[in-house]
């Protein structure tokens, strides 16, 4: 077809974006199409408590894609994306009013630790060697395509692997720490893969993550987390790609088991000559825009069971000055800042209120104080602050404390928020509920509504469960980055390695769809 595109990639998220960055330097016609009337996704930033006051809406924190290759290869740094990486990187408050932080040196972490106990920090000196021993392997399996579960799980120390993979986060640490708050501190590492304390995986996740936190450090973006999505862009663009923003994908057409052109909501065909690379989450690619149909009655039952993880709660505020921490400077300073109960209990009672649609009595919440790491995000002497809830139910049922009695989220979601920001200013950070100017509170369902992508108010494009990772995520029939359709791909956080400021399954989508079309993958510019 002559002047037809030869990829498509559906959705202009980071890694939809990545994805085509990749193909359109393998010398490919690239078009991206995005239903919004912005593109990044979920890397985003709006003015959302009051003008002047940028926020972050989704990610905020920039960790793992300092472990890919991407950001490099695709020469995001020359592309105007500027990182702030403070010092310390995170930091764990607890209700008596100490904290624990992780420093860019191994030497002022296990300082930080030694306050708790000597023996956890000599443990996570031996833990984070391990880590740095195994990096070359992690890097090198987050940043291809998952190995079938036969060779992942061959070899001499199969069972031991095993073992840690599935292991829970709870049994983990009891068998690893000492003091309780190191064990509250690494079981709730596992909150960035939605996993609770009892839940399979959790132990290997919260390794992995703590681990990359002490050796990469999480950064915030410089300007706010959009300027991803727009390096990235300026990127595309540098290869001649094109993204189209307000065109929403209604339906892939398919001829004898071949995409051949996407339809879009306002009727225009745009046709196709290659492949089409999927970065909307999976049930929307499988049940709309290709339809049961199409797909067959066993994988639309599978999607339709697709698990979606634990729903987020955000609140954003707008202050008329900055305002600290009662557990001291470093956690004012800290990236990213855990707030929570003092017990590994009071972390699994948290998941088992929201599983049981109760809005948790003690959340576990995740802080971001933007303006003082980012001074442009907010005007002169003001704060901004994002406060994330982890986690809450999406369909509510009840109230764990009993105060609120409806349950629709548009009913009780300023009500919640009032409780969240109670405890935070009694407890945590004096004077927070005086200091507000505005403020925008994000229950699962205003997040749902933003973005078709964040089903449930989650992040993850699907949850992080045995029979949702590797080969089989999001399920075997679209595992490694394939699908039904001989050439449309998936590239979004829904495949492996999964959610987070990543790039990898954008790449490594790319990277098999060259494979597959016999063109050269490089990163070099």
């Amino acid at each position: 077809m002559s002047g037809a595109y030869e990829a498509i990639v559906i959705g202009a998220g980071h890694n939809g974006l990545t994805c085509a960055c990749y193909l359109a330097r393998a010398g490919l016609k690239v078009l991206v199409l995005e239903r919004y009337e912005t593109y990044g996704g979920m890397t985003v930033s709006e003015e959302l408590a009051a003008p002047g006051f940028l926020s972050d809406v989704h990610a905020s924190g920039y960790l793992v894609a300092k472990l890919t290759p991407a950001p490099e290869e695709l020469g995001l740094e020359r592309h105007g994306l500027e990182l702030i990486t403070p010092n310390p990187n995170w930091a764990q408050v607890f209700p008596d009013g100490r904290a624990f932080t992780i420093g860019r040196d191994i030497e002022e972490t296990s300082r930080s630790m030694a306050t708790f106990s000597r023996a956890d920090a000599g443990a996570w000196r031996v833990l984070y060697q391990r880590y740095l021993t195994a990096k070359p392997e992690i890097v090198a399996e987050m940043t291809s395509a998952p190995p079938s579960l036969s060779k992942e799980f061959a070899g001499k120390d199969a069972v031991d692997s095993y073992r840690f993979q599935f292991q829970s986060a709870r049994t983990w640490v009891d068998e690893t720490f000492q003091s309780p708050e190191m064990r509250y501190f690494f079981a709730s590492c596992g909150l960035h893969g939605a996993l609770a304390p009892d839940d399979a995986l959790g132990a290997n996740f919260a390794w992995l993550f703590a681990a990359a936190v002490q050796d990469v450090g999480v950064s915030i973006v410089k300007g706010g987390m959009h300027h991803v999505s727009g390096a990235l862009a300026a990127e595309l663009a540098a290869h001649s790609g094109e993204i189209r923003i307000s065109s929403s994908v209604k339906r892939v057409d398919v001829e004898k088991g071949r995409a051949t052109s996407v339809r879009l909501e306002n009727g225009e065909k745009i046709a196709l000559d290659g492949v089409i690379a999927s970065n909307v989450d999976p049930r929307h690619l499988a049940l709309d825009l290709l339809g049961e149909a199409l797909v067959g009655e066993g994988i639309a039952g599978k999607i339709r069971r697709y698990d979606w993880g634990q729903s987020f709660f955000g609140i954003y505020l707008a202050l008329d000055s900055p305002v600290t921490y009662r557990a001291g400077s470093d956690a004012d300073q800290a990236g990213y800042v855990h707030i929570g109960g003092p017990s590994l209990d009071d972390l699994a009672e948290t998941f088992a209120h929201a599983r049981a649609g109760l809005l948790p009595k003690r959340p576990m919440i995740g802080v971001i104080n933007e303006a003082l790491l980012d001074p442009s995000r907010a005007p002169p002497g003001k704060g901004l602050m994002k406060f994330v809830v982890h986690f809450v139910p999406y369909r509510v049922t009840g109230d764990a404390s009993g105060r609120i009695r409806a349950t629709h989220w548009d009913d009780i979601k300023e009500s919640y928020a009032d409780a969240v920001i109670d405890m935070l200013s009694e407890e945590y950070l004096p004077g927070l509920r005086d200091r507000i100017i505005a403020r925008s509170v994000q229950s699962p369902l205003d997040y749902e509504r933003r973005i078709i992508s964040a089903v449930h108010g989650t992040h993850q494009h699907g949850a992080f469960l045995p029979y949702q990772i590797g080969t089989m995520r999001p399920i075997p029939e679209f595992g490694s980055y394939r699908s039904p359709i001989r050439n449309l791909y998936l590239c979004g956080a829904g495949s492996h390695p999964g959610s987070g400021v990543t790039m990898a399954p954008g790449r490594n989508a790319a990277k098999v769809i060259c494979g597959d079309l016999g063109l050269a993958f490089s990163g070099a510019p």
